[in-house]
């Protein structure tokens, strides 16, 4: 399989075996997707989850590509204790198949963009359930919505194709990240005084007695987060889709309710959803 001058090797290594997904689909995917995908993943650092015997196997991450990348990929170098990282960057389809051919499944990709490292364009909030709640994560979810209402800020939801929510924050790419990630932190510490019963910032599991996690860490400089549209490592091959604040209060989504063999039908049914966020970034102020 040939995409966008990018062979594909071994397009019949299935990667989801209880689905019979290969890698040749999940490349297939990415390509038909790239349209909808690219603005959201454009220039941000990545860190590929790959899983070269497939999701039944033990996965790994990798940030660094300095080594057996082709020479069109972009990269950005970032400084780390010791040295540097030169994480991928998409720009093109191409890009995303090429990801898809080191058998990544799900891209992660940072809040900020390359070469304004330090200053994100976006702010994540991630709800983590503890049990299968159903109608207490669409409740927090809604909840977070009306909190960011309250301090003047529109938000945008997606699916994390996995158990919960991201919430979205579009930020006019001003303000530090250390900004950001204290601002984040105090949203999350709101919103847990509200519904303390469902509810918490406690990262252990075993602290968290079965509530929600409100992760805003996905906001600490070199955090990243599952890319709008990725595909996720799990049984069906979820995806972490856009959907609207109407299909969440109708309870009509949850968090794997779109999968890489459905995206392609609910995109020529409802278009990019996250589509219209950037012409609202500007009036997201900085904090201070």
């Amino acid at each position: 399989m040939t995409s966008s001058r990018v062979v594909i090797t071994h397009p019949e290594k299935v990667l989801f075996p209880d689905d019979g997904i290969t890698k040749g689909e999940l490349a297939a995917y990415y390509e038909a997707i790239a349209p909808v995908m690219l603005p959201h993943i454009r220039n941000r650092p990545v860190t590929l989850e790959r899983y070269h015997n497939g999701i039944g196997k033990p996965g790994f991450f990798q940030k660094d590509v300095s080594k057996g990348f082709p020479t069109w990929l972009k990269r950005v170098e970032v400084p780390k204790k010791g040295g540097t990282v030169h994480h991928p960057i998409v720009r093109d389809a191409r890009a995303l198949v090429w990801l898809a051919n080191q058998n990544s499944i799900t891209p992660h990709v940072w809040t900020s963009r390359a070469p304004k490292l330090y200053h994100p364009d976006i702010c994540i909030f991630d709800l983590d359930p503890g049990r299968d709640e159903p109608d207490v994560l669409r409740a927090a979810a809604l909840l977070l919505r009306d909190v960011l209402d309250e301090l003047g800020f529109r938000s945008w939801v997606k699916t994390s194709g996995s158990k919960g929510f991201h919430i979205a924050v579009p930020l006019d790419g001003k303000t530090h990240v250390g900004d950001v990630a204290r601002f984040a932190h105090r949203v999350g510490a709101d919103l847990v005084s509200r519904d303390p019963a469902h509810l918490t910032q406690e990262f252990s599991k075993a602290d968290r007695g079965g509530r929600i996690l409100v992760d805003t860490g996905r906001n600490a400089y070199s955090a990243t987060f599952a890319a709008a549209y990725a595909v996720r490592a799990k049984p069906g091959a979820p995806v972490s889709a856009p959907c609207t604040w109407d299909e969440i209060e109708r309870g009509g989504v949850g968090p794997t309710a779109f999968t890489l063999r459905t995206m392609r039908q609910r995109i020529a049914e409802v278009g990019d959803l996250w589509g219209d966020m950037k012409k609202t970034s500007g009036s997201v102020l900085r904090f201070t």
